[in-house]
This record gives C-alpha cells, structure tokens and sequence, in this order.
C-alpha cells in the first residue's frame, strides 16, 4: 500500500522512478503524488489512481527524484553581483585573468571602480598578485578585485592611493597588509585589511542588488536547491546587506526558495549588539525568509595563515613559524556571547575553518549548553578544514551540527601548494574528516560557500563520495580517503541534513507524505553508475511546494 494522506486526484504525479526518499521508513518508491503543495503519496503503480482530468503527470522515465537539495551556507547576492561584473572565477590563467580585466575595464569606460572578482590563489606564487600587474591593464582608475574566498582582494595602485596606503600604514588587527623587502604595499590585502579599501567602492544600487539576488536564485534552483542559508546577512567588508533584496522578493512574491538568514556579528563590537539582532529578526522574518540564525566569524582560511591552529603554521623550510592565525573574536567574550544568544533562542552559525577555532566553537556551544541545557538551537560549525581528533567526539555529545564544504576535500593546487607545506603531515591527515565525523555521531550538511566554490551540490557529493575533484587530472590520488561518505550519505547531509540545520526538516528534507513537494528530478540515477560518474549528473526540473522553478530545455 502507497503512504497516502487524500484518494482524490492530485495536482502532480511523478511516476515511472526511480525515487530516493531521503526517508528511512520507506528509502525507495517509483511514484509520487502532490496536491496543494504538499506531498500526499508516496508508494508504486498504486499511486496511479490519483490521476485526474487536471492533474500534471510526469514520467520520471527511470530518471531519479530527489528532495530538494538544501545549501545551509551560501552567498547568493555576492554570486550574483559578481556575475554581473569582472567575473574571474572560471579560471586560474593570470594572463586571462588580466585580459578579462582590461576587456571590462574598456567595455565599461564611466564605471569609477573595477570590481568583481573570483580569482584563484594558486595562480600566483604565494597566493599574492601585484598591484603592478593591475597597473598595466588599468592605469587611470582604482581596481578592487576580492578572490574567490573573499578573505583577500587584488588592487591596483590607483586603489592603494585611494585608500592612503603607503609603506606606513600599519596592519588593522584583523588583516594584513602583503609588502616588499621595503614595506611598501605590494597589492594584495587580507582579511580585515580589505576593508581599508573595500569601504571606499560604491555599493550597487538597490535594484542592481535585487537583481543580483533573482539571478542567483535561478542558477541555485538550476542546481536543485531549493532552500538555503545565507550565511551573511548584513553588510561585511565589500559585501552588501542582501536583507533589502529579500525584503523585495517576498513583496514582489519572488522569492521561490526558502531561506533562513544568518544574521552578520560585527567583531568589532560586542554584547551591545544583540538586541539589535533580536530587532533585526522580528523585523526580517515571515514568508519563506526567517532570519533566526546569527553568523560568527571565529577565523579566517588556511592559504593566507589567518585561520586559527592550535600549533604554529611551519615556514617554507618546515619550521615553525611565529603565526597560528587570527581568532578574531576573543574565546572568553565568545563563550558569553554564544550563550546569551543561545539564551534567547537564536541559533549559532560558526565560521570556523582551523582547529583552534573550531575547539572555541565548540567550547563556546558547550559554555551555552551548560547554562541553558540543551535548547533546539542546532547550532552549526561551517568548512571545519582542520579538526583535532579530540573534538570530532564533541559534535554529538555537544548537539553541533557540521556543516560541510565537501568541494574542499581534494588534491588541488591550493591545497597542495599553499596548504599542506604549512599545515605539516600530522595536521594535514586531519583536513575535512567527514569520515571522523559521521563514525562518531555527528549530524551532517552541506553548503557550497558559493561563490567561492560552485554551487552544483552533485560537484559536491562526488568529491565527498571520491576525494578527488571531477575536473582532477588522470591519476590525481585520492585525499584522504579513509574520509570518504557513501553517496547515500552525503545525499542526506545536502537534503535531510541541511534541513535539520535549517530548522525546515518537519517540512522538507526527505519524501514524506505531508512534507511540501520540494523535488528535484535528475537526468540518471547515480546509485547506478559508477561513483566516478557522480559528477556528471544534471539536474532537470526542480520543484518548490509543487510548483516547477527550473526546467531544462530537454526536460
């Protein structure tokens, strides 16, 4: 017998299977049945009775249905914007880069600023470009170009002058400014240094942002998800505040995806905050945006040195160096802030990329479970690049949720050349343990960081799947694979799991009669090809509470 809720017929039926649930009490069907937005039978042939005069069926044609992929840490209007500007991030070429920059530069003769971004730290030696090499493209105006991780920005000379950057100007707290033998600024800015030039490029109109958001929004559902959590809403170095862009989503009824907002914490200030956050998300949340989530950014990435380890970074001849990274807000002031947001019902979403951060994550979660109890808050720690074995038990016991960038886990230049000579053999066999993790209980999902990598959750899963990158050369091995997911696995963290970090999975996450028809339909059934194939798998047509939002032209 079908798991059914009516006998009357349905709106939409999706038939001829396979169907991968997400859903342990029934993992597999051939057929589904939706009506008023909600999913209302789930079963085989009998759910064929269901098809009325009106109703859409479509024959899946051995083709795989999916829940809705979920992305629990995006940046969709940053993706957005960036597509409309400079965009760098298809390549790793510096001569390409530079002639993309001077075909913008003189495609776009009254833009005051050259921006965009995108770019690739393995394209240059050290992962530092020049301002000079900027100059020679663009002279005459200041060119602001962040990488693809938005923890650095290539600028030009122009740019520099701008801002009144000389060999004086000294290092915010939380950045570095990259220099030569002479101390003069050498073009390339990181971390809290961006904002010594980012706060001077002007910001998109409004309209341009709100585009920038509908356009994301069509490439994320173009990609099967369906719902996601914008990791920083409010305005942070040269990224705008997207709250106005879905603020007129939801009143232009535009917005098609639902989406949780992590609210941005300002590191330069402290407790003084919350109640501005606790403003912000009465003010921000109804229809498919809740804004119940406060993102805090303990540190920054390991190819620049400033995400926090607990050893020192080793030099280019293997010693230990004087740096182990920026925890950029203080653990003690983090604890207290962690519980009193815990307190008052918010959850916690951490940036927290090396393992010193990631233990004062943890050791702030633990701080606000010992004062609250353990409230439904599902806090989550997002990249996790580096883990110490001793904390991957404290996930379950803690109740923290790992959100995983599965892209990452890969043999790639960045990695190999401007990560694993610093890290040292001992921490670099701890990078991205999804293995660790899922062996001692965690709950899992998934995220892109998109722009920083692609959005495409099945690029994702075949990394996590293989550990090693679709696009990887004959013969790259493995990354560690005793860290590999099965593709089930890895399915549920960017489905089922990240709609438990959402606070969405009593609606979404698996196909459950009752739950809404969030679908996607793919153009094979990847469980049975080989895993090296993941890959290649598209996505065809994705479904919204029923409602189609992507077709393929060959759907």
């Amino acid at each position: 017998m079908p798991q059914s809720q009516v006998t009357g017929p349905a709106d939409l039926v999706l038939t001829g299977g396979p169907v991968h649930t997400v859903d342990p009490a029934r993992s597999r069907a051939t057929a589904v049945a939706v009506h008023g937005g909600r999913i209302t039978a789930v079963g085989h042939d009998e759910v064929h009775a269901l098809i009325g005069p009106g109703t859409e069926a479509v024959d899946l044609a051995g083709k795989l249905l999916l829940p809705g992929f979920q992305d629990a840490h995006v940046h969709p209007q940053g993706a957005g914007l960036e597509l409309g500007l400079c965009h760098l991030a298809d390549t790793v070429d510096p001569a390409e880069y530079l002639r993309r920059i001077r075909a913008y530069a003189d495609a776009h003769p009254d833009v005051e600023w050259i921006t965009g971004g995108g770019w690739s730290l393995e394209a240059f030696p050290g992962g530092a470009p020049t301002a000079a090499a900027l100059d020679a493209v663009v002279p005459d105006r200041p060119v602001f170009l962040p990488n693809r991780d938005h923890h650095g920005a290539w600028v030009n000379s122009k740019a520099l002058e701008r801002a009144g950057i000389d060999a004086r100007t000294p290092d915010p707290a939380d950045g570095r400014i990259e220099r030569d033998a002479d101390g003069r600024p050498t073009g390339m800015l990181q971390e809290g240094a961006v904002h010594l030039v980012g706060h001077l490029v002007p910001d998109p109109t409004p309209e341009e942002q709100f585009a920038a958001l509908l356009r994301a929004q069509a490439v994320l559902h173009s990609h099967g998800v369906t719902a996601w959590q914008d990791a920083i809403v409010g305005a942070y170095a040269n990224m705008t505040d997207p709250a106005p862009s879905y603020r007129a989503a939801l009143d232009r009824g535009l917005l098609t995806a639902r989406v949780v907002g992590a609210l941005w914490w300002d590191r330069e200030r402290g407790a003084e905050q919350i109640p501005e956050l606790v403003a912000r998300r009465e003010e921000l949340s109804g229809g498919r945006f809740r804004a119940g989530t406060v993102k805090i950014m303990q540190d920054g990435v390991a190819e620049n040195h400033t995400a926090a380890m607990l050893d020192p970074y080793l030099t280019g001849c293997g010693c230990a160096s004087d740096g182990s990274g920026i925890s950029f807000v203080e653990p003690g002031e983090l604890k207290k802030y962690v519980t009193e947001l815990d307190a008052l019902g918010f959850q916690v979403h951490f940036h927290a990329l090396g393992d010193r951060a990631v233990r004062e994550a943890l050791d702030a979660v633990e701080a606000a479970r010992t004062a609250n109890g353990h409230r439904d808050t599902r806090h989550h720690l997002a990249h996790l690049q580096v883990v110490h074995p001793d904390d991957v038990r404290r996930f379950r016991a803690l109740g923290a949720t790992a959100n995983l960038q599965m892209l990452w886990a890969a043999h790639e230049p960045q990695m190999d050349e401007l990560t694993l000579p610093f890290l040292g053999p001992e921490r670099g066999a701890r990078q991205y343990p999804f293995g660790d993790l899922l062996r001692a209980g965690a709950t899992l999902a998934a995220g892109s960081d998109w722009p920083v990598s692609s959005p495409d959750p099945l690029q994702a899963v075949h990394v996590a799947v293989n550990r090693v990158s679709p696009d990887a050369p004959e013969g790259t091995p493995e990354f560690l694979p005793a860290q590999r997911l099965d593709l089930g696995t890895a399915l549920a963290a960017y489905t089922a799991g990240s709609a438990y970090a959402n606070h969405l999975d009593a609606l979404t996450g698996s196909i459950t009669v009752g739950k809404a028809a969030d679908l996607v339909v793919l153009d094979r059934d990847p469980f049975t090809r080989p895993a090296d194939e993941i890959a290649a798998t598209r996505v065809l047509q994705t479904f919204v509470d029923g409602a189609r939002v992507h077709a393929a032209p060959d759907a």
